[in-house]
């Protein structure tokens, strides 16, 4: 196919695609707990004085090796650093939007706001329990749900014992709030 025939994308939306993650919904803060960031800043700190440097030698000694067009060092290496340097730039730029909410100011609370962990059963009598998160921070196999999902939003501002619908798509789901916990203030 002809390379004018081919729709380039910028590179927010490179940087977006190439985390995996949802975007942040228009209009809406980044959201995220002190341990989320704190990840994310580790993993770009990282990046930065650790990881790049690293490639940059490679680089730097498969190019003084002469013909690059077939250098598989220098070849690898320079994709592996625009890879590392779209997730720089995917990591700052949801540090800056990012609102860090410390969830601890709910503690002892019964009612579900962002932070909390939930314990809930369905309508088939099956128990769950997951965590209110940001979207950096979503980890389903660990129950750490994003807050703009479904079920968080359904669950927000319930308490312990209410009874909250959820739309699915097999039709509205029930879930029966059993425990609301925040994490204690350190």
């Amino acid at each position: 196919m002809n390379k004018a025939f081919v729709k380039e994308s910028s590179d927010d939306e490179d940087d977006d695609q190439a985390s995996g993650l949802p975007p942040i919904p228009p209009g809406a803060k980044n959201y995220i707990t002190p341990e989320g960031y704190q990840r994310i800043r580790e993993e770009l700190f990282s990046l930065i004085d650790v990881e790049r440097p690293e490639v940059v030698k490679i680089v730097h000694w498969a190019a003084s090796n002469g013909d690059r067009s077939e250098n598989g060092d220098y070849i690898y290496g320079k994709r592996r650093l625009r890879e590392i340097d779209r997730r720089i730039r995917f990591l700052t730029k949801r540090l800056d939007l990012a609102q860090v909410v410390d969830p601890t100011i709910h503690h002892g609370s019964d009612q579900v706001f962002f932070g909390a962990t939930i314990t809930y059963l369905n309508q088939q009598g099956m128990e769950q329990t997951v965590r209110i998160v940001g979207i950096d921070e979503i980890d389903p196999l660990h129950g750490k749900i994003s807050w703009v999902s479904p079920v968080a939003r359904a669950l927000t501002k319930s308490k312990e014992g209410d009874v909250v619908t959820l739309m699915t798509p097999s039709g509205p789901d029930q879930l029966e709030i059993i425990a609301v916990e925040y994490p204690a203030p350190v």
